[in-house]
């Protein structure tokens, strides 16, 4: 399994803003082929900085996704929001505990 995790910080003053993006897109990127699971994280001590989390059944659905129309609306509205810049991780899932 494919995961893709990445570190997403925001303007204190645009987190709703992000919020929303966010929670009306979800089901639309959890619904793309390929895509197996999607979560949002918010940090404990800097509430501005959020990772998501999201498994994908090889890298090649997450580079279809990353080159969609979806992605590219998403992308667009989310990044005028950062304060920092992202950092993004892919990572093979090697052990998953029952």
């Amino acid at each position: 399994m494919f995961v893709r995790i990445v570190k997403l910080s925001f303007e204190p003053t645009k987190i709703d803003e992000f919020l929303n993006i966010f929670e009306t897109n979800k089901t639309h990127i959890r619904d793309f082929e390929g895509c197996e699971f999607l979560e949002l994280y918010r940090d404990k001590i800097h509430n501005n900085i959020f990772f998501t989390y999201s498994y994908w059944t090889h890298e090649a659905a997450l580079n279809t996704y990353r080159h969609s129309d979806l992605f590219t609306t998403v992308w667009t509205e989310t990044k005028q929001l950062f304060n920092n810049k992202p950092e993004a991780w892919s990572v093979d899932k090697l052990v998953s505990l029952p």
